[in-house]
């Protein structure tokens, strides 16, 4: 599963699933294209469907990804491998009779090489759940080369998810872009997000971008006030 970017990016990945990757992936979407960015947004593989009578599957993940990058962006686009069951890929994969192609999970990329100036990545679960028979998020987060961006939940034991997800980015080489805590459910007690972001930042020694409410559009804040960032800055090659 080699890959060279051509243009920079960063990969969104989370401390666990269901922590709001695509919330925050959205959110930097939106961001880049306020700038004057062509950004492509970018989920190699999914799985767990929507389905509505007499309508074909859906995946969320897909619809809010389109919704933010404001285009009749095709599905292949953004994801070119799509599974039904709500589990690890691969395993949802075998429940259909088929298995993760590995060299489209990074291959698929090369649609948006020409169409953008910037890419964002989206993971599946967390930094170690497996994508293909043989790769989890960190080995596809390796072959992008992009700068890991961690996402994790405002709430108790986030420090713990945390500083275990830095450590198992930073014991595989991956350079980091920073944090972001979101409360990505309604019993997250934000209460603790000032002091969990301190913790994260002394013991991991990185970044904690912002905090993010329960589905707000309104960005990161940090002590209550705004705070905007330079997300082309934190993009590499």
């Amino acid at each position: 599963m080699n890959h060279s970017p051509r243009i920079p990016g960063l990969f969104v990945t989370g401390t666990d699933t269901n922590v709001g990757k695509t919330h925050i992936a959205c959110l930097i979407v939106r961001a880049l294209r306020r700038v004057g960015h062509r950004v492509g947004a970018y989920k190699p593989v999914c799985s767990g469907a929507i389905f509505h009578s007499g309508l074909p599957p859906r995946w969320e993940d897909i619809v809010r990804l389109q919704e933010a990058l404001a285009g009749d962006w095709p599905d292949d686009s953004i994801c070119p491998q799509r599974f039904l069951a709500p589990v690890a890929p691969p395993l949802a994969a075998a429940e259909e009779g088929r298995t993760v192609n590995r060299e489209l999970m990074t291959g698929g990329a090369e649609w948006w090489f020409s169409r953008s100036d910037l890419l964002v990545v989206e993971g599946a679960g967390g930094l170690l759940s497996p994508l293909s028979e043989s790769d989890n998020s960190a080995d596809l987060a390796r072959s992008f080369g992009y700068p890991l961006l961690i996402v994790g939940r405002c709430g108790l034991g986030t420090i713990n998810h945390s500083l275990l997800t830095i450590e198992a980015a930073r014991s595989r080489g991956l350079p980091l872009a920073g944090v972001v805590l979101n409360q990505s459910h309604a019993g997250d007690d934000l209460s603790l997000a000032e002091s969990n972001a301190t913790e994260i930042e002394q013991r991991g020694q990185v970044r904690v971008l912002g905090i993010t409410k329960l589905g707000s559009l309104d960005g990161l804040h940090r002590h209550g006030t705004p705070v905007t960032i330079p997300w082309s800055d934190l993009a590499r090659c």
